[in-house]
């Protein structure tokens, strides 16, 4: 039976939207490029239906909105900025989805625009960008067939379940989660509808071109992503609880646990509740980084909402709400927007280590040149770039034509797809490394020397402080025989 629902606050949930929009325009380009962002550029200009780390919809979207606003750091991310201020419309629709009134929807925007993930993946292009405004999107309609009965908001989820898979697997485990806990606790009727085996077959339909590309190339990503765990598993299981509360918001706290204890008193939506911690527990067993859990966290701070404008129905009460949302949104900046000076990162990178990514890039280019000027002028058309990541490789794609640079060439991800240097390009080599591989590059090359390093004028440790540029006098044996010994998938 369908239930009614309160109007929607439009207005007040667009001037949320509104100041969204408004910072994050003003520091888009205040650091620089994130290494992702350079990735994604170079994929835009090779675009596919699949890469071997992801499917195609983010490097899409970067090539369309610097083609609609311009080829600068602004202007690659105007789709994030956009892909946010629609973010904070779902988090109010699902506020209104559970019965939340006008105060409720706006507190939902509200929330989600001072949380530390939002604020993170909205100031910049990335694949979690827009996968978390698709589980919020997937979570809502999930809500409006539970809430209306309505096998029809089934095609709607398939949908954009489809988009979803078109930007980033993960989001299987977001449906994994709801359909197992919706199994497990009920109502099992809503799998009773033809509407559902209709939106899995749109679901499929639209994610079916990256599906057949990652078949034919032998599944890519599923190496990236066991590359990824064997790597990282540990210590992300370790930071799990810490960084869901970190990069959620301490302050948000209180959302979350009221909307689900809010949610599993009513049967309709009591599983959306425990997908959470079914979530979590699939999170933690892949050895998964913790914000992929957090869009489910948010949906569930959307449900307290309502719960906490009862609470705050007092003066001193709404006071306390008040303080509380402001230090969410001043620690939240502090952390995930370039509000700092670029010197300070240091302090802030044990927790979000992306903003030290956005500084140094032309410097590195920099490094490169001076490297580079070190090879004789007629060597130069036999001569290749090579570095060791995808980041290196696109901060000379973007910054190294200014500089006097060729095209680079790497093993990284799809780098190693978009060619190897011809075999006539016998040396020399310039090498850019990683500051912790411990120069395993050289092996690959003869008579390697080490010419410089990269530095960035911000002094703040990164990812790329410290890398050696290495020159070498060419490589081991013929590139054709060995690119596939330097392609790296993780």
């Amino acid at each position: 039976m369908t239930v009614s629902r309160p109007v929607f606050a439009l207005r007040p949930v667009s001037v949320v939207a509104a100041l969204v929009a408004i910072v994050l325009t003003a520091l888009s380009a205040r650091y620089g490029y994130h290494r992702d962002e350079l990735y994604f550029l170079a994929a835009g200009d090779h675009l596919a239906w699949g890469y071997v780390d992801q499917p195609p919809l983010t490097p899409l979207f970067s090539r369309i909105s610097t083609t609609l606003f311009g080829d600068t750091v602004m202007g690659l991310r105007v789709v994030a900025t956009l892909a946010a201020v629609a973010t904070v419309y779902v988090m109010a629709l699902i506020s209104r989805e559970l019965g939340g009134n006008a105060r409720a929807q706006v507190l939902a925007g509200i929330a989600v625009a001072v949380s530390g993930q939002f604020l993170a993946v909205g100031h910049m292009v990335s694949t979690a960008t827009f996968d978390l405004l698709a589980w919020l999107a997937i979570a809502l309609f999930a809500l409006k067939v539970l809430r209306t009965g309505d096998g029809r908001w089934w095609i709607a989820l398939g949908l954009t379940l489809g988009l979803a898979l078109q930007n980033k697997y993960l989001v299987l485990l977001l449906v994994a989660a709801l359909l197992i806990a919706q199994l497990v606790v009920g109502p099992r009727t809503v799998f009773r509808s033809r509407w559902l085996l209709a939106g899995a077959a749109v679901a499929l339909l639209v994610a079916g071109p990256n599906l057949y590309w990652q078949a034919v190339n032998d599944w890519p990503q599923l190496t990236v992503a066991s590359g990824i765990s064997e790597d990282d598993g540990t210590e992300n299981r370790i930071m799990f609880i810490p960084l869901q509360l970190a990069q959620l918001s301490p302050f948000l706290v209180p959302f979350w646990i009221a909307g689900f204890v809010h949610l599993a008193r009513r049967p309709e939506f009591r599983a959306v509740a425990y997908a959470y911690p079914l979530l979590a527990v699939l999170v933690l067993a892949m050895g998964g980084k913790p914000y992929y859990a957090l869009p489910l966290l948010l949906v569930l701070a959307a449900a307290g909402c309502e719960p906490v404008v009862r609470w705050a129905a007092q003066p001193v009460r709404r006071v306390v709400l008040a303080v509380g949302l402001a230090l969410a949104a001043i620690s939240s900046a502090v952390i995930t927007l370039p509000v700092l000076p670029a010197s300070a990162l240091d302090a802030i990178t044990p927790i979000n280590k992306e903003q030290a990514e956005q500084v140094g890039w032309p410097e590195l280019a920099d490094a490169v040149a001076a490297g580079w000027a070190q090879i004789p002028v007629d060597q130069r058309d036999r001569a290749v770039i090579f570095t060791q990541n995808y980041g290196e490789a696109g901060a000379i794609e973007r910054f190294g034509p200014a500089r006097g640079l060729p095209a680079p060439y790497s093993g990284h991800m799809s780098y190693a797809d978009w060619g190897p240097p011809p075999d006539s390009a016998t040396g020399p080599v310039l090498l850019v490394e990683y500051p912790e591989a411990e120069r395993a590059l050289e092996r690959f090359f003869t008579g390697c020397r080490r010419v410089g390093s990269v530095a960035n004028s911000a002094g703040i440790e990164n990812g790329e402080a410290g890398a050696p540029i290495v020159l070498c006098a060419g490589p081991s044996e013929l590139w054709s025989t060995l690119w596939p010994k330097v392609r790296r998938f993780y």
